[in-house]
């Protein structure tokens, strides 16, 4: 019984850190992945460091961003921070 008591503020300590950052924080990249593995040529993006553009190629790893319709610039496909297509 002494033992359950001692664990027990440990055990709940776990689970609201759980449910409070792990889990959305686990959510979070999970929304990111899948918006990195759905990139396609003619998205229109915003990069991490906030430079906006269209994408003209991509591949395993990185995408060719046309920024102004003569320059190309190529990424990581993580510095890819949001999709702005118009839905």
């Amino acid at each position: 019984m002494e033992l359950l008591m001692t664990l027990l503020p440990l055990i709940l300590m776990f689970a609201i850190f759980y449910f409070l950052l792990i889990r959305p924080q686990q959510k979070r990249q999970k929304k990111v992945r899948e918006m990195h593995d759905s990139l396609q040529k003619g998205d229109k993006i915003v990069t991490i460091g906030g430079m906006h553009g269209t994408i003209d190629a991509i591949d395993e790893g990185r995408v060719v961003i046309n920024v102004d319709g003569t320059n190309k610039l190529t990424f990581d496909r993580q510095a890819i921070r949001e999709v702005r297509n118009a839905d």
